[in-house]
């Protein structure tokens, strides 16, 4: 017995409403190095400098980019002052620090996924 076309399309559309906002929070904070520069910020202001140093690994042109997408989808803030020569420093904004939960869960569900797979 098929199931009518009607039906299944609603499950997929169900499917597809569940799946989209996760696919659009994995694209935010796509790649190794955006959630430990919010985690940086999550500490305090800080200028390009400190955040490379924080961010182990990172290079300044890949730390760049990274840095203006998270500006561009209103995690963090980066404000320039009038100093010679310019002092740029960034903060995380109350949209970035809404993450502060999923971060939390996600360190949770990593430290009992690797103890499952390494033992440890």
């Amino acid at each position: 017995m098929s199931v009518p076309k009607k039906e299944t399309e609603l499950k997929h559309q169900d499917c597809q409403d569940i799946i989209r906002p996760v696919r659009d929070a994995l694209d935010v904070l796509n790649g190794k190095w955006k959630l430990a520069i919010i985690g940086s910020l999550s500490f305090g202001t800080k200028r390009f400098g400190q955040i490379a140093k924080e961010v182990h690994g990172i290079t300044d042109k890949v730390l760049s980019k990274e840095l203006k997408d998270l500006e561009m989808n209103r995690l963090i803030k980066r404000d320039v002052y009038d100093t010679f020569p310019p002092t740029v420093e960034y903060s995380i904004t109350a949209h970035g620090k809404s993450l502060e939960k999923v971060i939390q869960e996600l360190r949770i569900w990593g430290l009992a996924h690797r103890k499952k797979i390494l033992g440890k």
